[in-house]
């Protein structure tokens, strides 16, 4: 019997294992994970398969004999076709082996210590490291995260992971960085259906780019000027990873902010360099302000249908004839047309401004500033549909310098002074994301960062390098058209007019004074009249 206040202590029951059921247990254990790992690197199984049994069949010879084989072959795919050497061959194997004797090693150290492994049930959890992809500059890491966090927990310490892995430049992508490519052929439709599983949305994971070897030291060539641009890829630069990435001009503005000595020219007669056989041919009339005197751009003054340097007035004219050349084509298209095609009897126009600022903060004449606010104002909220566009460089990019910040869908930053700067030309958060544009080094001239609308992600480029003997080559084989000025006489040719709607009479409600002083008021008025 038991009465209150008695201690029971309850043991459970304890059910022991034979010794042959613990040792049975383990070894399925390690047997389905030796099957799940082979299931899941195949081509590591076949390799070992394949060089255990020609050991077994020829010796030393049956291993050292394809060895060579394979060098000699690699070496020859990578004489004829570099980059299909390093998609299909390099890559995957670098990427290998620097996933399990890099980053695996440092990989819960790095996690830890930059503040993304958490904690659940009183046990760690880190982000999961899925797989390394290498080229010939980049290593993308692609990472499933730990339930709960987002990529911008990632992106808010991308220096510290660039550094934690022994490089100085990273990013943080939430979609694969890479296009899907184009499939043509044959195996187009096979091929097509595997890159929709491969380039699949997936919010559970993140690319971190880490830049293994930065492939924008050595200056970039210019690029060759097509005869017909395409205006929705024109070649302006060179990606980190040896790729060319081009500008989508069409419908949208550019703004081009850095400090002094940063390299904006690159940008700017980059993209003059690529539209000069459409300027030629009478396709692109680009309308250039240089509030230098000249300095920039007097050099190839053949090749603007409309140029100035030196008057803030004829500047300011200019804009006002883009703003009437917008406002015809405005009532010619409207009902027809959403988007403008630009064709050589109704060319599209580049109006291109250097120092924009002088233009916009530092003018001393109140008046004048007002009126080329307000025709810029106009363009770059209206003028993208009918094509006519702004690709507008400065140093300031405040808003009280420019106050229509957020109206240039596409932006570049190359070097700038203070860390706040980037997040005013790319977007807030931007320096976040990896765009470290303050942080240029001194041989970094041309080099930037390029945001386009709808992606966050910025994308770091080196602009190619113009000289002075270009600039002359392109003025003598590019000049515009000797009718390239007279784009103003298309405002004079017939179109609908807007029909004229008679006034609807406004119906009288009740007075808002009273009787009294409205009666006094109607008398006087029939007096007046």
């Amino acid at each position: 019997m038991t009465t209150a206040g008695d201690l029971l202590v309850v043991r459970p029951k304890r059910f022991v294992l034979p010794m042959w059921a613990v040792v049975l247990g383990m070894v399925l254990r390690w047997f389905a994970r030796g099957c799940w790992w082979c299931l899941r690197h195949p081509f590591t199984v076949g390799l070992v398969v394949l060089a255990v049994v020609l050991y077994a069949d020829y010796g030393w010879a049956g291993l050292v004999v394809p060895l060579v084989l394979a060098s000699a072959v690699s070496a020859v795919w990578r004489w004829r076709d570099e980059a299909s050497w390093w998609r299909w061959c390099a890559g995957p194997l670098l990427g290998r082996f620097r996933q399990v004797f890099v980053y695996r090693r440092a990989w819960r150290e790095a996690m830890t210590l930059c503040g993304l492994a958490e904690t659940y049930d009183r046990r760690p959890v880190l982000p999961e490291l899925l797989r390394v992809r290498s080229d010939q500059a980049l290593d993308v890491l692609t990472i499933r995260m730990v339930r709960g966090q987002t990529p911008a927990d990632f992106q808010q310490v991308t220096a510290n992971l660039a550094y934690a892995f022994g490089r100085r430049h990273a990013r943080v992508y939430s979609e694969r960085p890479d296009d899907p490519p184009t499939r043509t052929g044959y195996w187009a439709l096979l091929l097509g259906w595997v890159d929709r599983v491969r380039f699949r949305d997936r919010p559970t994971v993140v690319y971190l780019v880490l830049v293994r070897t930065d492939a924008l030291r050595p200056v970039v060539a210019p690029f060759d000027a097509p005869a017909v641009p395409d205006l929705t890829a024109l070649p302006l630069a060179r990606r980190e990873d040896l790729g060319t990435w081009s500008l989508h001009l069409l419908a949208t503005h550019v703004l081009i902010g850095g400090a002094t000595r940063s390299g904006k020219g690159s940008v700017l007669w980059s993209l003059v360099r690529s539209l000069a056989g459409g300027i030629t041919s009478g396709l692109v009339r680009l309308w250039v302000i240089d509030p230098k005197g000249g300095m920039e751009f007097a050099m190839g003054r053949p090749l603007f249908a409309r140029f100035a340097c030196k008057s803030f007035e004829a500047m300011a004219d200019l804009l006002d004839e883009a703003v009437t050349v917008m406002r015809e084509r405005q009532t010619r298209l409207a009902g027809r047309v959403r988007v403008h095609t630009p064709t050589e009897a109704d060319p599209l126009v580049v109006v291109v401004i250097d120092e924009m600022a002088a233009l916009t903060a530092y003018l001393q004449d109140v008046e004048l500033r007002k009126r080329i606010a307000g025709s810029l104002g106009l363009l770059l909220s209206q003028g993208a549909g009918v094509g006519v566009l702004v690709v507008a460089a400065l140093q300031d990019p405040r808003k009280e310098v420019l106050p229509f910040r957020d109206l240039f869908p596409t932006r570049i930053a190359l070097g700038l002074t203070e860390a706040a700067q980037v997040d005013l030309v790319l977007g807030d958060g931007a320096r976040n994301r990896g765009a470290l544009a303050d942080q240029m080094p001194r041989w970094a001239k041309g080099v930037g960062y390029v945001i386009l609308d709808g992606t966050p992600e910025p994308m770091r480029v080196r602009f190619s390098y113009v000289t002075d003997d270009h600039i002359r080559d392109l003025a003598r084989e590019y000049p515009a058209p000797a009718d390239a000025a007279d784009i103003l006489a298309q405002v004079g040719r017939e179109s609908t007019p807007e029909p004229v709607r008679p006034a609807l009479p406004r119906q009288r409600r009740g007075p808002l004074l009273p009787d009294a002083l409205r009666n006094i008021l109607d008398a006087d008025g029939g007096e007046s009249r």
